[in-house]
């Protein structure tokens, strides 16, 4: 029988850097600080510089922050934030934690991001900001983006979950907006051994804010100048991450690498799109077919992983479907019913892409 493939393997990238994580996680439990500590500030200086940004503040999760930007900007009951109807669930939900609505807008359909076109349709006289997704590894088209955030005044937050790493025209994600929103889930391309996230800014207010909003509104001990959240990163987390931080870019490269091997086995297949003006970081590598759930039934046959990322766009999720009944977002709705993402991570053979290929063009017909 074929070994399975999973669409991820922690614990390969665990084994393979065994030495190193253990020795981090030693570290930070013989020093007695597990919380705010020298790590945490260490790597946030680390991502900060990685980026291209002045700043860095940890938190407890990309949702967290996605949520804290919104509140430093004082978005709220009345404000409408926009954000694509193609992305996690998470992304939405942020803006309603505050009171302000999302908006949803229509992507591209060939890089599954956020749709200029659609942008300009969807902000009105009460959009307060702007969410774009990086949606996959691929940065949206943020020169664009941007330019129109600046001429209408708006916040741009750029939604980094997936895309660390991730250029376009030479400036990497989280360094464009006014705040890059980051998660280190153990299935990210910088995973951690948990929940953890990480906001990027150039604004030292904005900074300052920030820090205060995740430790329960408080900069002086005991002292607490607003109601605030507590969504500190921990250090041992923050080890584990600066570990892998140092391996990111042969990573990244490595699912490029795996990314052009599809390229090359793959045809008669709808395959992802580049755009020239950026660099991809692959955190998935989604192909799209009007028999997706076939191809997918196939590979499942064969103990292959393939996940559907994502099968309800946000305008059509319960939470939401009541107050958008009569939107109408074609290329979202099209690419939830056609996207299937295949197996991909820096540890992936050459034999086991192969395999996979066989299995999808087999399928699909």
């Amino acid at each position: 029988m074929n070994a399975s493939i999973p669409m991820v393997d922690p614990a390969a990238e665990y084994r393979l850097l065994k030495d190193d994580i253990d020795a981090a996680v030693s570290r930070v439990l013989a020093s007695g600080r597990y919380v705010l500590g020298p790590e945490g500030e260490a790597l946030e200086r680390e991502i900060a510089a990685y980026v291209g940004a002045a700043h860095a503040v940890g938190c407890n999760s990309g949702t967290d922050a996605l949520h804290l930007p919104l509140v430093a900007i004082g978005a709220g009951p009345g404000d409408e934030v926009v954000v694509p109807a193609f992305t996690f669930f998470a992304t939405a939900e942020a803006v309603s934690h505050t009171g302000a609505t999302p908006v949803f807008a229509d992507i591209d359909p060939a890089t599954f991001n956020l749709s200029l076109e659609a942008l300009r349709a969807g902000a009105t006289r009460r959009t307060r900001a702007v969410i774009v997704v990086h949606l996959f590894g691929q940065c949206a088209a943020m020169d664009e983006i941007a330019a129109f955030c600046r001429s209408r005044g708006l916040v741009l937050i750029e939604d980094c979950a997936q895309a660390l790493g991730a250029e376009y025209q030479g400036r990497r994600a989280g360094a464009w907006g006014d705040f890059g929103c980051f998660s280190f889930y153990p299935t990210k391309n910088l995973a951690a051994a948990g929940d953890a996230g990480m906001i990027t800014t150039s604004n030292k207010e904005h900074d300052e804010t920030l820090r205060m909003l995740r430790h329960h509104g408080s900069r002086q001990t005991y002292l607490h100048e607003r109601v605030g959240w507590n969504s500190r990163l921990d250090e041992l987390q923050a080890a584990v991450l600066r570990v892998k931080l140092r391996h990111l870019d042969d990573f990244n490269a490595a699912r490029r690498r795996v990314a052009q091997r599809y390229r090359e086995k793959l045809r008669g297949i709808q395959l992802p799109a580049e755009d020239a003006r950026g660099r991809h970081v692959y955190h998935q590598f989604t192909i799209r077919s009007e028999r997706r759930d076939a191809i997918r039934e196939a590979l499942a046959q064969d103990r292959i992983a393939a996940a559907i990322f994502y099968p309800t766009p946000l305008h059509r999720q319960p939470a939401y479907a009541a107050a958008n009944r009569s939107a109408s977002l074609p290329a979202s709705e099209a690419a939830a019913k056609t996207v299937l993402s295949l197996p991909i991570n820096p540890l992936l053979d050459d034999a086991s892409v192969d395999r996979i290929c066989a299995r999808v063009e087999a399928a699909a017909g």
